[in-house]
């Protein structure tokens, strides 16, 4: 089987800031790069509330799904990372709540530190048929 790769950049987001695609394509995988807490025009929220940068990750998680045509339930692998592990109960929450049922597999690790000092990351892959 060959793999045709398709790097896309999801017109939601901002333009990604380094040498990297939002979203790359291979057969019927798709690979989401790490999203951080920026918004539509490339502001980092690092200043706001824990709540506020994880509704945020999670809209622009949302923002590659629609531009890949795929739903929550497409996804089969979140990687979560947090710099500060005792905020995981929101972080759990929130995203308990965003994707409704689905249980992807997930992996969650708290880090030292995050780009322009954000508090959490996800990057996903997503499986259609």
């Amino acid at each position: 089987m060959t793999s045709h790769l398709i790097q896309q950049n999801i017109e939601a987001l901002s333009l990604p800031g380094g040498h990297y695609s939002h979203v790359v394509t291979a057969n019927n995988m798709s690979f989401i790069s790490g999203l951080l807490p920026l918004d539509k025009q490339g502001k980092p929220l690092a200043d706001k509330p824990a709540e506020i940068q994880i509704a945020q990750v999670l809209e622009n998680l949302e923002a590659c799904l629609i531009g890949i045509k795929a739903k929550k339930t497409d996804i089969a692998q979140v990687k979560v990372y947090v710099t500060d592990i005792n905020e995981w109960p929101i972080v759990n929450k929130l995203y308990a709540k965003w994707i409704g049922e689905h249980k992807p597999a997930r992996l969650v690790a708290g880090v030292k530190e995050l780009h322009f000092g954000s508090k959490i990351e996800i990057e996903a892959v997503v499986i259609k048929e």
